[in-house]
C-alpha cells in the first residue's frame, strides 16, 4: 500500500484494483477508529492520502466502465 499515481492504477488488473480498494478502505477505517477513540495517529496526513488513493481507484474504475459502454 502506498501512494498510487493514476497511470499505475490504470496498469493494474481489475482484480488488483479491487483488492487494493478493499485494503485501503480497511486501512482508512483503522485510522479513523484510532482517531475517534482519542488516540493519536502516527501520521495525521495519512487519512487524506488514503482517501485520495481510494478516489483515484474509483475514478479509473468508472472510466473503464464508461469506455466499455457499460456506464455505472
Amino acid at each position: 500500500m502506498g501512494i498510487f499515481r493514476i497511470d499505475e492504477i490504470r496498469k493494474m488488473s481489475v482484480k488488483e484494483r479491487n483488492e487494493e480498494l478493499k485494503s485501503l478502505t480497511k486501512e482508512l477505517l483503522q485510522e479513523r477508529g484510532t482517531i475517534a477513540t482519542g488516540g493519536s495517529s502516527d501520521n495525521p496526513g495519512r487519512v487524506g492520502v488514503i482517501k485520495r488513493a481510494i478516489a483515484r481507484i474509483k475514478t479509473v474504475r468508472s472510466e473503464m466502465a464508461e469506455a466499455r459502454g457499460g456506464g455505472k
